[in-house]
């Protein structure tokens, strides 16, 4: 059958494993392989860009609640300024929160937070273009990676399901079938970032 929503993804889950008594925990396995997901699969289709405002003398600004990786930090104005990333140790070291203030430099993330040195010395709006999880499935939802790339949600899901079976050769196949899936859209969206003519000399 065609996986074209969640409760598709739920029943090809049954079909696959040939079971009709897992039915109250296979949403686990599907939350399960969306963990695994946002820690493997990074494309061009997750990158999303958002307005952080700083507050001042408050060296931190919340993060998405659906973000995943930084891409690009921007500190509006003319002309705009890009922010650098620093480690928190060195963040630490060079702009403890308090200490030193004025237009934010660099940044280091902890926690849900990004911290900017030096400590905001008033309101400065920051561009984040960052990877952003895919949302979550829910009863009759989707996201592009279930309508574009199903089987990277059933291999995932399949081999949590198998696990949970302890079929250790279930585990190995469904975890290559989905190795393989991801890989592939990796690949597939590094060669569509670099694809279009090919560079030439310009003569003048």
């Amino acid at each position: 059958m065609a996986l074209a929503s969640y409760d598709d993804l739920l029943t090809s889950l049954a079909g696959w494993s040939n079971r009709t008594d897992l039915t109250a925990i296979l949403p686990d396995f599907v939350a399960l392989a969306e963990a695994r997901i946002s820690r493997d699969v990074r494309v061009r289709k997750q990158v999303s860009q958002t307005t952080l405002t700083t507050v001042a003398d408050t060296q931190g600004v919340t993060l998405p609640t659906d973000w995943l990786e930084t891409e690009n930090v921007t500190l509006v104005g003319n002309p705009p300024t890009n922010i650098a990333v620093i480690t928190p140790e060195l963040m630490d070291v060079k702009y403890p929160e308090g200490i030193r203030t004025g237009k934010p430099a660099v940044y280091c993330i902890v926690g849900d937070e990004m911290q900017l040195g030096p400590t905001p010395d008033g309101v400065y709006s920051i561009t984040l273009d960052y990877y952003a999880k895919f949302a979550a499935l829910s009863s009759d939802s989707v996201n592009w990676l279930l309508t574009n790339h199903p089987g990277i949600y059933l291999a995932g899901a399949m081999a949590e399901l198998s696990l949970y079976l302890a079929d250790d050769q279930r585990i190995a196949l469904w975890d290559q079938k989905y190795r393989a899936e991801v890989a592939a859209l990796m690949e597939q969206d590094d060669m569509a970032l670099r694809s279009g003519s090919s560079m030439r000399v310009r003569y003048v």
